[in-house]
């Protein structure tokens, strides 16, 4: 996803310094390179979802099943993920990860051979596991590359990386899909056998380098350890799961017909040009991070959360109004206002879990199986009433959001 969680762990290795600290640089910049892949798998994805409504003709409706192949995929994979690095180590998960994440991008070639959607959600459902295994550990490992004490400096860091490939997603889509004046999907296979290969390549690049083994245990301090209750019965870890079920569905919703929207409402906006748009939209959102962790220095994280949520709710109302240029240059600012909200959502989440937190964090990794359902019911919605229309469905989602930031996040 566009961001990950800060660590609620402690390490039983030290910090490292001098020549241990050098030799983590390696192993962090790979790390780092998941971040970047798995931000430009996001960052294609809705600019498929218009160029196969195009290309194999077929309703907004239908393609929007893209996102539910694609999170759904999240929701399946985050615990078998997270009990295989349990056993296995977070190396070999890793590879597992890229391994199937090649293994998708390669099977763009046949589908597209075969211009066959089905086949598409296949081979794209395999692509996001593997991404459910790599997000499911790189977020920790990363905090752990390194000195105890900047262990969020470094995870935000990767996460720009993250945003970068968000940006360079809707670019290379524009350009490749949209502007080669070829209505078929030749440039599709070219590119994710393009991402195939690098994906095989940094994948042996994982298995050739030898990476820390870094034992974790939880931090539980004195009145945490005397929590006995079960992981349910902690409200504000209940509330979490439900706000990041909702925050990413809206933020997958507003993605996934962004394109569909500015081609309908600003008069002459081409495909192309749309998906420029997008990529101006994940600028803004890798800004977003920047802003709120400077905000966050002066403001609650919880009443930024907050704040920002209802700014959204005003911008999805004034999109829905469908009103040109201003209303799309609406839709591109809530991208700002989104961008701290799944690392917040999950920090207060699982906020003094202490032995639950492992088993807590999976779950909120889970809950990103929300961005599988909510495009399509904006894909009914457009059909039956407008695309504007549908982006009522985010506005809801973004008062879950901020109910969670004004009152859910309270810990019982």
């Amino acid at each position: 996803m566009a961001g990950g969680a800060v660590s609620n762990s402690t390490y039983t290795s030290s910090p490292p310094s001098g020549k241990q600290a050098g030799n983590y640089l390696f192993p962090f910049i790979l790390v780092t390179s998941l971040f970047f892949l798995w931000g430009l798998a996001y960052g294609l994805l809705d600019v498929l979802n218009k160029h196969f409504q195009e290309v194999l003709n077929i309703t907004p409706k239908r393609s929007t099943l893209l996102q539910g192949a694609y999170f759904g995929a999240y929701f399946i994979m985050a615990l078998p993920a997270g009990m295989f690095m349990n056993k296995f180590g977070y190396k070999k998960g890793i590879i597992m990860g890229l391994l199937l994440y090649a293994a998708g991008a390669f099977l763009f070639y046949p589908a597209a051979r075969a211009l066959n959607f089905d086949f598409f959600l296949l081979s794209l459902f395999i692509l996001a596991c593997g991404l459910a295994c790599l997000e499911t550990a790189a977020n920790p490992y990363v905090t752990v590359l390194g000195p105890k004490e900047s262990s969020e400096q470094r995870l935000n860091l990767s996460q720009c990386f993250n945003g970068l490939g968000s940006f360079l997603g809707p670019v290379i889509g524009g350009a490749l899909f949209f502007g080669s004046g070829k209505d078929d999907l030749t440039t599709v296979q070219l590119t994710y056998i393009a991402i195939g290969v690098v994906v095989l390549l940094i994948a042996g690049f994982f298995w050739r380098t030898k990476l820390p083994e870094i034992k974790e245990a939880e931090a539980e301090g004195e009145a945490v350890m005397k929590d006995e209750r079960p992981l349910f019965a902690h409200k504000h870890f209940v509330g979490g799961v439900v706000a990041q079920f909702f925050y990413v569905a809206a933020q997958v919703g507003v993605g996934a017909l962004f394109i569909n929207y500015a081609t309908e409402y600003w008069q002459g906006t081409s495909n192309e040009k749309a998906a420029y748009l997008l990529s101006a939209g994940m600028v803004l959102f890798l800004a977003g991070r920047f802003v709120g962790t400077a905000l966050m220095r002066k403001i609650a994280p919880n009443k930024l959360l907050a704040i920002y949520a209802f700014v959204n709710v005003l911008l999805c109302a004034f999109v829905m109004t469908g009103s040109g240029a201003a209303s799309v240059y609406a839709l591109i600012a809530v991208f700002f206002f989104m961008s701290i909200m799944f690392p917040t959502i999950f920090a207060l989440g699982v906020k003094d879990l202490g032995k639950h937190t492992k088993k807590g964090a999976s779950f909120i990794v889970m809950s990103i199986v929300g961005g599988a359902s909510v495009p399509y019911l904006m894909g009914v919605v457009t059909e039956k009433y407008s695309t504007a229309i549908s982006y009522g469905i985010p506005m809801l989602c973004f008062v879950v959001v901020f109910y969670y930031g004004w009152r859910g996040y309270m810990r019982s």
